[in-house]
């Protein structure tokens, strides 16, 4: 998303990445790159195929589809979408392939299935593999969602950096879709961030806290995280091909390249629809965040990173149920300070902000917030039997969800 012009909710970028997978094993398969040869006639790591694009994130088994540009239509978007998964499902069925929806699949074993994306780029993923070893789920078996918000200039960095490290911990208990690895569930709804948050233990400068730092311009950004992670990094690239934007491995960074703040830690849905109707409630509440005499800025810039990660931390594992007990940190989303559930925090933001979604994005969100999100709804449908017949069935009904750009409901 190249938003340099833009101002704060002007538009949006959005970035949905899905697995390849055998249509009838439901088994990785490692060739979005005949994906995209199929489609563009050559050898190509990425295509532009009007209001989206594709391209290709590590591994040989993912395939990114993403706003070509700024969009200001969030549920226009997930139309875009579902219109190229059909003509993407098309093509990979020509290899008996196709699609699969989720932020990780159920039974891949990345020691063994991992294969690196061979073409442009490789030499970046092929350091990060020296350097990080990326067999592991945390690189190898994990799709997200990235939602893209511009602004410009300091002042409307400050107020968009602010609100969103304010909300980043509420954000999975919306959208976890990965409840299971290795063939069973491993009691965190959201397992994709759980194992992301060690994927750079070697160089922990990389992730930070995840809860990005209280930074308020591109200066002090610049001085307190791209310098630090710059210097940990020069030891192991001494030709100097890494970049600071592409190291930055926070749950929410800013491109001040682009003009733009990217939300990393949504978990990819079983739909665009999905995916789309949830960028818009988060879009929503960050701009009441960011409207003055909404809640007090400075408050908002004083909550505490630890504070922040320990909610995190809780919620990627136990989701909506996931109790809120700070007061001042309940009241700057205009709650009673008393302990609340989160799925109760989403309930009232919905309430606030409904009026200012459309029909099909509230009628998604009601039966997001009603149901629970994906990954209680994976483990609901499933009712305890892990065997990998019954996680197939299961997986093949997301798979047509994605298909129909449909909410799986169990």
């Amino acid at each position: 998303m190249k938003g340099a012009d833009l101002h704060l909710f002007e538009a949006f970028g959005v970035e949905l990445e899905y697995m390849v997978v055998d249509r009838e094993s439901l088994d990785i398969r490692p060739i979005a790159d005949l994906l995209f040869r199929d489609f563009s006639g050559t050898q190509v790591s990425d295509v532009d195929n009007g209001p989206i694009a594709w391209s290709n994130e590590l591994t040989a088994h993912v395939v990114e589809v993403k706003t070509n540009g700024p969009t200001s239509g969030l549920i226009a978007a997930s139309h875009d979408f579902h219109r190229n998964i059909e003509v993407i499902d098309r093509i990979l069925g020509r290899h008996e392939a196709m699609l699969l929806p989720t932020a990780a699949h159920p039974w891949m074993d990345p020691l063994q299935e991992m294969v690196l994306w061979p073409h442009d780029a490789h030499e970046i993923y092929a350091l990060y593999n020296t350097i990080f070893d990326c067999r592991g789920h945390g690189w190898a078996n994990l799709q997200s969602a990235h939602l893209n918000l511009p602004f410009a200039g300091d002042e409307e960095f400050a107020r968009l950096h602010t609100a969103i490290r304010l909300l980043l911990p509420l954000m999975p208990a919306l959208t976890a879709s990965s409840p299971l690895l290795d063939g069973g569930p491993t009691g965190w709804l959201d397992s994709r961030l759980k194992v992301y948050l060690h994927n750079q233990e070697r160089l922990p400068i990389l992730t930070g806290r995840l809860i990005p730092e209280a930074v308020r311009s591109e200066a002090e950004y610049e001085e307190r995280i791209f310098r630090p992670i710059m210097a940990a990094i020069a030891p192991f690239d001494p030709e100097g091909i890494m970049d600071k934007y592409f190291l930055n491995a926070r749950g929410a960074i800013a491109r001040f390249d682009r003009g733009a703040i990217e939300v990393r830690i949504l978990d990819v849905q079983e739909c665009p629809l999905a995916d789309c109707s949830i960028a818009g409630l988060i879009v929503e509440t960050l701009r009441g965040l960011t409207a003055a005499g909404r809640s007090d800025f400075l408050l908002q810039g004083r909550v505490d990173t630890e504070m922040l990660r320990d909610l995190f931390l809780r919620v990627i594992r136990t989701g909506g149920d996931t109790l809120v007990e700070d007061p001042g940190y309940l009241r700057l989303f205009g709650l009673p300070g008393k302990v609340t559930p989160v799925a109760e925090v989403w309930r009232s933001l919905f309430a606030e902000f409904s009026g200012l979604l459309d029909a099909p994005t509230r009628k998604t969100l009601e039966q997001i917030l009603s149901g629970g999100c994906l990954a209680s709804r994976i483990l609901r449908g499933l009712q305890g039997d892990y065997r990998r017949e019954n996680l197939r069935n299961l997986y093949r009904r997301l798979a047509d969800a994605l298909r129909q750009n449909s909410l799986y409901l169990p």
